[in-house]
């Protein structure tokens, strides 16, 4: 007959390492103030009796998980693996885990608030997602603080952390009219998306304070995606028009761009054509592309994210619906022509 294993829990610790229960869970718990020799002391009687504390256990009694939900809607985009790297370290670094969900493109996000709600979790960060007012709602009056990343929702009364997308477009656009280009093809994501929107306006924008006629930009759809990238490169290029200048709203959109016309029209970046992204992924700076673009504050965004949570502050509530914009960096590689451009 098979022996019934007991769990070891921490009683038992504590009696072995001689100290109170309240001692193991304060050396077992991020933050907590104990003596440095007291807390090695339980340490090696937990190693000892195999010990791990049950957080689901701890979080009934503190109705704190230290679990923050990160919500997923946009896995093509590599941007977004460079960002939960950075939330999981965040995170783990003050005691606090992540937990990630994912979402469909362009699916709303509820169903998956809906399994979020059921972990007891401490915050929820929205990475390109979409939720509605009625589950922020739910989410609130649970009081979990909800927090959009890297886009703004302005019908959901959640705080919002994102690069200036805007200023970015704007610099862009800067460079390629002082490298001479003269029309100009923009390579946009989500038509609903604020990220996508406000770097087309920033760009836009800049395009038209040079005095060149709207009809200089011609916008195509790319989906946010390497494969949108290169589709739309050839919905341009078949459809008769060769720009000076590509901006891809993405750098994942811009080097499909440039694989495209490398490969398939056999142009020459920046000679034929230039091509300019947004986010400094990592890909970007490798030698088939060398892509000129924006960094993304990706460290500065993610910890003003987390500081909107109040994960050490619980009863502070819901922060207002600030929108806080982080300028990002212009990065120049090899895909416009010229000397290194600096913005005035």
């Amino acid at each position: 007959m098979k022996k019934k294993s007991s769990r070891v829990t921490s009683v038992d610790v504590a009696a072995l390492a001689g100290v109170s229960q309240s001692a193991v869970s304060r050396a077992f718990s991020p933050g907590a103030v104990i003596a440095e020799a007291t807390r090695e002391k339980i340490f090696e009687a937990a190693n000892k009796l195999n010990y791990v504390p049950n957080s689901f256990a701890r979080g009934l009694s503190t109705r704190r998980s230290n679990i923050v939900a990160l919500v997923l809607g946009n896995r093509d985009n590599p941007f977004y693996m460079m960002a939960l790297h950075e939330f999981s370290r965040k995170l783990g670094a003050i005691g606090r885990q992540a937990l990630v969900f994912a979402v469909e493109r362009e699916e709303n996000s509820d169903r998956a608030l809906m399994e979020v709600l059921q972990y007891q979790v401490d915050g929820v960060v929205l990475t390109s997602a979409h939720m509605s007012t009625r589950m922020t709602a739910m989410c609130h009056d649970r009081g979990i603080p909800v927090v959009s990343f890297n886009r703004i929702l302005p019908s959901l009364e959640t705080p919002s952390v994102s690069c200036d997308n805007r200023n970015g477009g704007k610099i862009l656009g800067e460079a390629f009219l002082a490298a001479g280009a003269r029309s100009f093809a923009v390579l946009a994501g989500d038509a609903n998306g604020s990220t996508s929107n406000d770097r087309v306006r920033g760009f836009t924008d800049a395009v038209l304070a040079a005095g060149l006629p709207g009809d200089s930009i011609r916008l195509f759809e790319a989906h946010s995606t390497y494969e949108g990238g290169a589709a739309a490169t050839r919905e341009m290029i078949e459809g008769g028009f060769r720009p000076d200048a590509i901006f891809g709203i993405a750098d994942v959109i811009a080097m499909g761009a440039i694989d495209e016309l490398t490969y398939r029209y056999q142009l020459r970046v920046p000679e034929d054509v230039m091509v300019a992204g947004f986010d400094n992924i990592p890909e970007s700076g490798r030698l088939p592309y060398r892509l000129t673009t924006i960094e993304q504050p990706v460290a500065a965004m993610v910890e003003r994210t987390i500081a909107h949570l109040h994960l050490d502050d619980p009863d502070r509530g819901v922060g207002p619906a600030e929108a806080t914009h982080i300028p990002g960096r212009l990065v120049w590689r090899d895909t416009i022509r010229g000397e290194a451009f600096r913005p005035t």
